[in-house]
């Protein structure tokens, strides 16, 4: 089901995932380019339990959005890949219909409801759904929202310049997901320092993944939820954490972003929720020894 059964309760702020698709379309060693299948030894058990495929050679990984309400606002984290959209044909991923208003209808949110759509950064498959065709124009899918993201990112992605190998598939991304919005005026910013947005919601650096690249942590009651973005794209990273994606555009501070990531969330024992993480994409990072290991919530 696109739209995750479990309702997490941080404070008085209630987390919802929304998978738009989950897919086992990467290899390990495609996604993962220094992946060693010698680590199957250790964690085959829990990797083959919805982490990756019974053939070993594939992993699975999630493409989807976190619907976060507090008190005051309905909130969407990430926007996943959007229909319509003019992708390359080597994603797989052009061109998708899909009922991901309907899954956020089931959810209890219509469109007009969300107050703010926070984006981490500006690749493809995060800010798809921030508009949607109408009479061949893109419009924006959240009319009363106020888009956030880094302006690191904008300045970045908004020339075609700055495509390198790792970041081709967001080619178009820009034009057809994020200019409308700005040209809707509905976009705000967060500078490079990061901070905090709006009472317990704070954009935290860390670039790597991509140059501008945010993680979120939302704060109630004394608890904390932390959404990472894409510093890591599987939990096996949890125990490999030199391992940078395929995606990740500036490898060596995509490392220092993971360590640092992995700390956090286990020095503060946070409700960790991975982007494209399989299964519930929520658990826990904890201290093992000099590295770190990952429980499933």
């Amino acid at each position: 089901m696109a739209l995750g059964s479990k309702i997490y309760k941080v404070g008085d702020v209630t987390i919802r995932r929304l998978n738009e698709l989950e897919t086992n379309g990467f290899t390990a060693k495609g996604l993962i380019p220094d992946w060693d299948p010698s680590i199957l030894e250790q964690h085959k058990d829990w990797l083959v339990q919805g982490s990756m495929e019974e053939d070993l050679e594939h992993v699975i990984i999630t493409i989807g959005t976190w619907i976060v309400k507090t008190p005051k606002h309905t909130i969407l984290i990430d926007t996943a890949i959007g229909n319509d959209k003019n992708l390359p044909a080597s994603t797989g991923l052009a061109n998708l219909q899909l009922p991901y208003i309907q899954w956020l209808k089931e959810a209890g949110v219509a469109p007009e409801d969300v107050d703010y759509v926070l984006l981490t950064h500006l690749h493809y498959d995060h800010v798809g759904w921030n508009t949607k065709l109408v009479d061949g124009k893109w419009v924006p899918t959240f009319p009363n929202a106020k888009y956030v993201f880094p302006k690191t990112e904008e300045n970045y992605y908004d020339s075609l310049g700055t495509n390198n190998e790792a970041n081709n598939p967001s080619i178009n991304a820009f034009e057809e997901s994020v200019l409308p919005i700005i040209q809707a005026g509905l976009a705000e910013y967060i500078g490079p320092e990061g901070g905090e947005y709006l009472e317990g919601i704070k954009f935290i650096p860390s670039p790597g993944h991509s140059i501008g690249q945010m993680s979120i942590s939302v704060t109630s009651r004394g608890e904390e939820a932390f959404f990472a973005s894409d510093v890591m794209h599987h939990p096996i990273q949890v125990y490999r954490p030199e391992w940078n994606s395929c995606f990740c555009e500036i490898d060596e501070q995509a490392r220092e972003s993971r360590l640092w990531a992995l700390a956090y969330a286990a020095d503060r024992n946070v409700l960790y929720l991975g982007t494209h993480f399989p299964g519930s994409s929520a658990g826990y990072v904890s201290r093992d020894g000099d590295g770190f290991k990952w429980r499933y919530e």
